[in-house]
């Protein structure tokens, strides 16, 4: 149960560029909203509530798990996840300070604004919004691809505006649940407002119904109602987001508005087939995502020019070589070919530059070019939280560190629930050799989903760094149950056995590999990886050779910044390499 918020309560406190929104539960930095969880932030809220003084754990507790009986150690977990949230490093005070043997105290100093003050001054006011899956009226009768696909529309339409703040697919696909409580959603979410609905087709007809809900206190802002043919789909989304700009009293221009109602095809049944395209992308499992590319195709086929279903093609050929071991050659040429036709059907598109970036960047190996399509993308779009994550990729894989970690905490702001963002914030920090950090938010990722590999690959090598070596290979065994198959986290596995000098076990991960890549194609990456860990020079130069031949998108991703490279740093033909990739 959250602690209530008092009638008598001043508006915010502030402090530094921290803004503790009470009546709105929100916090602010900069006037950006900082996504907390509902218990986090009634930490925070007590704590500048009580600064200055020391607050017993007891204390805490009580104020903050008044109905139910909690550890010790729920409390440490909120205030971590706290000082994260605010920016602190470990050992770092800058706002709370742990008093040894009685609790906490919020040091930093605390400004009251008073509703009567705060009424005198020019509101600066963030319009946030996630929009939810729709659900269906029917249970039996439920479509998930359209479900999904109408929010997503939604979402594409109303990030037009830099007036608002709208949370990606990414971030809120997980809310689509039979049950799921806007309220509850948007909290988690950071957000000041709630799009979700509801959704039924029946044969051509269908109804629509859309509600908006204040975050604060769950009332409705609007609710609107359609019946319609479903060819006239296009017309219902129009009417939803001009609707909710207007409740949201959103001071659009002309331009702006224009983009609330655009449509990137005619063809409802074009529409239709991206979809069932979106929807198996979103999975962001190799299947599906293969499976995605053939509805995408079936777009095309209806109507040629359809950007959006471009731009679909475009990403899910980007996944495929980083996460399922696809040739690049295979994937990378079709994936700048569906981003170049898309553009040149709509420049305007973020998604297309920034899948265009990642094609120059692990492929093309132009590194002027790739920052150039991740910065255009953010220009479009400055509120993308995949076009700051295209660019902190590009940034930390070259070695630009504290500019990377800056993009990866505004990529996680914006989309703040995304796996693969969050997962890459945390990367950043570890290509940075900041690994305590980059361990707490990967632990963090992991709460949200104890089985997303990437993250379980990501916190093995951070072990490995911290010379945890059973728990980085207790993560990589688990990340290769769920990996789909990939190779990356076997290789790991042989890389860690080589390193603790197990020798035997590295050897059967190379037979292992050997095995598999007589079935199918194995990045030579992966096996320079494990022979690197057995620190035998010669086969890792050799297989990093026929990784730079082959152009594998694990070899530009990882071998600049990577630590487990660092060995051979001096090594004259692993520095040739790099000079041969323009990396040096």
């Amino acid at each position: 149960m959250s602690t209530p918020v008092p009638q008598n309560l001043p508006i915010s406190y502030d402090f530094d560029d921290f803004r503790v929104d009470a009546a709105r539960r929100l916090l602010l930095q900069a006037g950006r909203p900082v996504a907390l969880t509902p218990r986090i932030f009634d930490t925070l809220l007590y704590f500048v509530q009580h600064h200055g003084r020391v607050i017993t754990k007891e204390e805490l507790m009580r104020a903050i798990w008044p109905d139910s009986f909690v550890e010790e150690n729920n409390l440490s977990q909120s205030v971590s996840a706290l000082r994260r949230a605010l920016g602190e490093s470990r050992g770092e005070n800058r706002y709370i300070v742990t008093v040894p043997g009685h609790g906490y105290r919020f040091a930093a100093p605390v400004k009251v604004v008073s509703i009567t003050n705060e009424a005198t001054s020019p509101e600066a006011r963030v319009r946030t919004i996630a929009v939810l899956p729709f659900k269906p009226l029917v249970e039996e009768n439920r479509d998930e691809a359209l479900q999904l696909g109408m929010a997503d529309a939604l979402i594409i339409r109303l990030s037009n505006s830099s007036e608002i703040i709208v949370r990606p697919l990414t971030s809120v696909r997980r809310y689509g649940g039979l049950e799921q409580d806007a309220q509850s959603a948007g909290r988690e979410l950071g957000v000041e407002s709630v799009l979700d609905g509801s959704i039924q087709r029946w044969g051509d007809r269908m109804r629509v119904t859309a509600r908006l809900t204040n975050v604060v206190d769950g009332t409705s802002v609007w609710v609107g109602t359609f019946d319609e043919k479903f060819t006239d789909v296009f017309t219902v989304q129009d009417a939803i987001s001009e609707r909710v700009a207007g409740a949201l009293e959103l001071r659009l221009s002309t331009e702006a508005r224009r983009g609330l109602t655009k449509r990137y095809t005619e063809s409802p049944r074009a529409y239709e087939l991206y979809l069932q395209g979106r929807y198996h992308w979103s999975k962001l499992i190799p299947p599906e995502v293969r499976k995605s590319i053939q509805f995408f195709e079936q777009a095309i086929e209806v109507d040629a020019s359809y950007a959006l279903a471009y731009t679909g093609m475009a990403a899910a050929y980007v996944s495929l070589p980083i996460s399922s071991d696809v040739p690049p050659a295979d994937a990378f040429p079709r994936a700048k070919a569906a981003a170049l036709k898309a553009l040149s059907l709509d420049e305007s598109l973020p998604d297309a530059h920034a899948y265009l970036a990642f094609v120059k960047f692990w492929f093309d190996w132009d590194w002027v070019g790739a920052e150039s399509e991740a910065k255009r993308a953010i220009a479009l779009n400055a509120n993308s939280g995949e076009a700051h994550r295209t660019y902190g990729i590009l940034l930390s894989q070259t070695g630009r560190h504290t500019e990377a970690i800056a993009e990866g905490v505004r990529a996680r702001e914006l989309d703040p629930l995304a796996l693969m963002t969050r997962t890459n914030e945390a990367l950043f920090f570890y290509f940075a050799g900041r690994y305590e950090e980059a361990a707490e938010k990967l632990t963090t990722t992991l709460g949200l989903e104890p089985n997303f590999w990437i993250a379980l690959l990501a916190i093995a090598k951070v072990y490995l760094q911290l010379g945890k070596h059973q728990e980085a290979i207790a993560a990589l065994t688990k990340a290769r149950n769920f990996s789909g198959g990939s190779a990356q986290p076997l290789s790991m596995l042989g890389y860690t056995y080589g390193f603790m000098e197990d020798r035997p076990q590295a050897l059967a991960i190379l037979d292992e590999l050997t095995t598999i890549s007589d079935q199918r194609y194995v990045p030579p990456y992966n096996f320079a990886l494990v022979y690197n860990g057995l620190n035998d020079d010669d086969n890792t130069i050799h297989w990093l050779e026929r990784a730079y031949e082959a152009r594998d998108v694990l070899l530009a991703a990882f071998i600049k910044a990577e630590p487990l490279w660092n060995r051979l740093r001096d090594h004259p033909r692993f520095n040739d390499l790099l000079k041969r990739m323009n990396l040096e």
